[in-house]
């Protein structure tokens, strides 16, 4: 008659390492978890005639801007410029979340309470920018790819628990120095790959292929690598599964470049911009919050304004840094009886932007800077 017990089957440390990856791999939380929450974060910010405030610039840059108007760069002016920022009244009329570097995450008022807890009280949704920043591509014309990969999906997972709900990744694409098909694909498949990892962390992903401004090319120049960058970023954002409808985009705006003798209107701007768009971004993906990339003041709002004249498939909106900031800092300039002078003029220009994207920003009643900032090889 047969045995009826079973062979022992020897356990190889090759099957030892797989059950361990599945034991890890059943704990680790993933996109169906978070899909709702997802779509919850995604709509707030796009909620209507709202925007976000990036304020995510690296202790360096942070520094520079500080040391621009006197003031010294340590952990605590940082801190006190921040907390102007986060703690302006009504903040959260018009913007929906806040882009902050990892440091700023992590801190507090002077009074103890910590910056998330102040933005969720005003109801704006905190984020995190989570790449690590440039460097030279090897084999390039002066082309950068951005690092951050290494470590990332850990690092979200920490951010979630501290309160960020959305992330920023920003890759960049030189007209001057190429694009070569190279950087073109690097940026596109490390935004793609950075966007599933988030997603899987609970944290929304802007996608920001940002288009250079640096450059004497023309508006139809810019056109055309905008157009391939975005159909190659989709691509890749397609074939890593990444949820559509659960992503915002930061796109430049499509205009000549800085050193073009031939300037544009914002008309102009608005046209070339969405015909870009609505010839490579699906209707599925719910906000285009815009990067000002150096634009006055005045001309990112006024573009915007003129982008949400007509109805868009997406919310068309900002995600601006130095037009919301450049006059705040000014004012500011380390003196804190100057706060709520800084803090009305942030809240004006939260404001401003905040009628642009409903399409009823009205240029003749606003003191709105139109001073350039434009600044070569821009790093954050």
């Amino acid at each position: 008659m047969p045995s009826m017990m079973m062979k022992s089957t020897r356990v190889t440390p090759a099957m030892r390492r797989t059950n361990v990856a599945r034991r890890n791999v059943a704990v680790k939380a993933n996109v169906a978890d978070f899909a709702d929450e997802l779509l919850k974060t995604a709509n707030h910010i796009t909620s209507p005639g709202k925007g976000i405030l990036a304020m995510d610039e690296s202790n360096a840059t942070c520094g520079k801007r500080l040391e621009s108007v006197g003031v010294e760069n340590t952990e605590e002016t940082r801190r006190r410029y921040r907390e102007l920022l986060v703690t302006t009244p009504n903040l959260g009329e018009h913007i929906g979340g806040a882009i902050l570097f990892e440091e700023t995450l992590y801190q507090s008022t002077k009074d103890g309470k910590p910056f998330v807890d102040v933005l969720n009280g005003a109801g704006v949704l905190p984020g995190i920018k989570v790449d690590k920043g440039l460097r030279p591509m090897c084999n390039s014309n002066g082309e950068s790819w951005c690092m951050g990969l290494d470590g990332l999906a850990e690092r979200c997972d920490e951010y979630y628990k501290q309160g960020a709900r959305f992330a920023k990744w920003r890759s960049v694409i030189s007209i001057p120095d190429g694009p070569s098909r190279k950087a073109m694909v690097d940026c596109a498949y490390g935004l793609a790959r950075y966007a599933a990892i988030c997603q899987n962390s609970g944290l929304v992903p802007i996608v920001e292929p940002e288009i250079l401004l640096d450059g004497e090319h023309d508006i139809d120049r810019t056109f055309e690598v905008a157009s391939q960058t975005w159909a190659e970023t989709f691509k890749f954002l397609e074939d890593q599964d990444v949820l559509l409808d659960r992503i915002l985009l930061k796109p430049s705006m499509v205009g000549p470049g800085a050193d073009c003798p031939k300037r544009s209107t914002a008309d102009e701007v608005a046209d070339y911009t969405l015909r870009m768009l609505k010839s490579r971004v699906p209707p599925a993906v719910p906000g285009i919050m815009f990067l000002s990339g150096g634009l006055s003041e005045l001309d990112s709002t006024l573009y915007l304004n003129a982008m949400n004249q007509s109805p868009n498939p997406w919310h068309v909106s900002f995600s601006y840094a130095r037009a919301l900031q450049n006059t705040v800092l000014k004012t500011w300039s380390g003196d804190d009886a100057k706060v709520a002078e800084a803090q009305e003029i942030l809240f004006n220009r939260t404001k401003d932007n905040g009628m642009a994207q409903l399409g009823k920003f009205d240029a003749e009643n606003t003191s709105v800077n139109s001073d350039g900032m434009f600044v070569r090889n821009y790093q954050y």
